[in-house]
């Protein structure tokens, strides 16, 4: 009965979202609702300037509709669809501040992470008052460790950490898109083989709503996820991850999400404290640009790099 429902979910979600974003395309550009590329950016991203943004708001509703519908309501259910929604809500109104100033930069650096941990924190908070038990689960030795009080700023920690990793790797055509979806087929997987096929429905869903997307999001892109998609993307998977108890194998399917924030990290601290760039550009898919790739091989590598990373999380996990 569960698989039926996740994939009457997943294929609902797909069809709707592939069917919702034309006249969504169509709706954003009578708005004006186009994207603002920074100045500091590749060159070759300057004609994207204009591409209508809030993309992500499609599969964003459509996946909380479906997940709902063929997945009900539990405590768990309504945690991960709380931070789909959470963030997704917190990615529009930075988008909305970028459209509307015609600036690439939206809210300030401090007050998004601030709204994140806030948010983080809430759904860290309302998840350990069921059945999380402050238990963390070690990958390859198999064992787990009880982190008592610390096991909340914990997962709020691992929660801003995603959402801030998945929306750095926002940044060509497909890119964030692909490897997410990808991601969520192996927590799908994941799910289904440690005994959480009613929580399997979300990641199933999620990414076939994403798949739909893509069909206009793929390069040359007819539209953006923006910060709409990005941060509702990184929050529920992370929540997803959370509440099955493979937190550890985050940073191991998400291996890419987890590189491009390192590479931002390091670049900055380099410059910082030396005065010189580790990358020709940061995040580390800007690097590759530079160094002569095109956009599409560079998404084609780093979806190549998930796969690979992803298959080895379920083999752990399962």
């Amino acid at each position: 009965m569960q698989y039926r429902d996740l994939l009457l979910g997943a294929a609902g979600c797909f069809v709707a979202t592939a069917l919702i974003m034309p006249f969504y395309i169509s709706w954003l550009r009578r708005l004006k609702a186009g994207q603002s590329i920074r100045e500091e950016g590749p060159e070759s991203h300057m004609s994207k300037a204009g591409t209508p943004t809030m993309g992500g708001l499609a599969f964003i509703a459509a996946g909380a509709i479906f997940t709902i519908i063929f997945a009900g309501c539990s405590k768990e259910i309504l945690v991960i669809v709380g931070a789909l929604l959470a963030f997704g809500t917190l990615g529009f109104l930075d988008d909305i501040v970028k459209v509307s100033m015609k600036r690439n930069l939206g809210l300030t650096a401090g007050q998004k992470i601030l709204l994140q941990i806030i948010i983080a924190l809430a759904l860290a908070l309302y998840g350990t008052g069921g059945k999380f038990t402050g238990n963390l689960w070690i990958p390859f030795v198999n064992s787990e460790v009880n982190m008592g009080v610390l096991y909340v700023p914990f997962i709020a920690f691992v929660i801003v950490a995603m959402v801030n990793s998945v929306n750095l790797t926002d940044g060509l055509d497909g890119l964030a898109g692909f490897t997410s979806f990808v991601v969520c087929v192996a927590f799908t997987i994941i799910a289904i083989g440690t005994g959480f096929a009613d929580i399997a429905v979300f990641p199933a869903v999620l990414a076939s709503g994403i798949a739909g997307f893509l069909i206009f999001n793929r390069y040359p892109a007819k539209i953006f996820m923006g910060d709409t998609g990005s941060l509702a993307i990184g929050g529920s998977l992370a929540a997803v991850a959370i509440v099955i108890d493979k937190e550890m194998l985050l940073p191991v399917a998400g291996g890419i999400f987890v590189l491009e924030a390192l590479s931002v990290i390091i670049q900055v601290v380099s410059f910082k404290t030396r005065g010189k760039r580790v990358f020709k550009m940061a995040p580390l898919h800007h690097h590759f640009e530079l160094s002569g790739y095109k956009e599409t091989k560079v998404v084609g590598l780093f979806t190549f790099i998930t796969v690979v990373l992803s298959a080895a999380a379920v083999f752990i996990a399962i």
